[in-house]
């Protein structure tokens, strides 16, 4: 018989641990070849958003078979809503990081790490032959799995910024993610990222997390504002999202010809 296969490393989780800066950027347009055309570009990780746009976690499958042949980049999948069965799925598929949307207290917290674990730690269904497990090949995945696993929980509304501390210190979080755009929207500047509010809460979240020791990350479109947000100790950054990226180069290449037809 063939010797059991290893579980795969979470290369994000790593580094984290690792405490090495890593750069992302957000896959929300369907289809696998967009997954696999970003993850060849060398980013550190890629999130599959399941909760905003048109991707389904049927999605993510080939999605993870499409970045599975690129080693360095690590897939982060968001589900649609912090739901167990949704990370069952998620996870089976094989899955290894969820970034978990719209966490505004510790309760909630631990309900997504309760989610994340077998009994008797946790609530996560038990199936045998999974893409996780390798098909079954991995040997006694069950009892391995948790320590490959990634929990990062977004807090993006001023109810969970003020519980910031409570929510990172939830044994189990691994990291948390502020949500720009939501948190302004809560803030009461709803399209305004660079209200100085907004910025002012962004950057005080930093510094709160760092002070307790726990990885922060954050979508930052504006190359200043990423490289602000890793000054001031952001553990991982994504940079764009896909479809922002498309629409904005067709833009910029069909002004240019409008402006000089010649």
């Amino acid at each position: 018989m063939a010797a059991p296969l290893p579980l795969p490393i979470n290369r994000f989780k790593a580094g984290l641990a690792e405490g090495r800066l890593q750069w992302g950027i957000w896959n929300a347009i369907p289809g696998p070849v967009v997954s696999e055309a970003l993850a060849a570009c060398g980013y550190d990780w890629v999130v599959i958003d399941t909760e905003h746009g048109p991707l389904e976690p049927t999605d993510v499958l080939p999605a993870l078979q499409a970045m599975g042949g690129y080693p360095g980049c690590a897939p982060v999948v968001r589900p649609a809503i912090n739901d167990p069965v949704l990370f069952k799925r998620l996870l089976d598929m094989g899955a290894q990081t969820l970034l978990v949307p719209y966490v505004q207290s510790a309760d909630e917290a631990r309900a997504a790490v309760q989610a994340m674990r077998y009994p008797p730690r946790g609530i996560r269904g038990v199936a045998g032959v999974t893409r996780a497990s390798r098909f079954g090949l991995v040997d006694d995945y069950i009892a391995q799995a948790e320590a490959e696993l990634c929990l990062i929980v977004q807090v993006e509304t001023r109810d969970g910024l003020d519980r910031l501390e409570d929510i990172a210190g939830v044994e189990g979080v691994d990291a948390v993610f502020i949500g720009p755009a939501d948190l302004a929207a809560s803030l009461g500047h709803p399209g305004d990222m660079a209200h100085p509010e907004v910025v002012a809460a962004i950057e005080g979240a930093f510094a709160r997390l760092n002070a307790i020791g726990v990885p922060g990350g954050i979508l930052a479109t504006d190359p200043a504002y990423a490289r602000r947000c890793a000054e001031l100790g952001a553990a991982f950054v994504a940079l764009a999202v896909d479809a922002g990226l498309l629409t904005r180069a067709a833009l910029d290449l069909l002004d240019g010809m409008r402006a000089d037809p010649a």
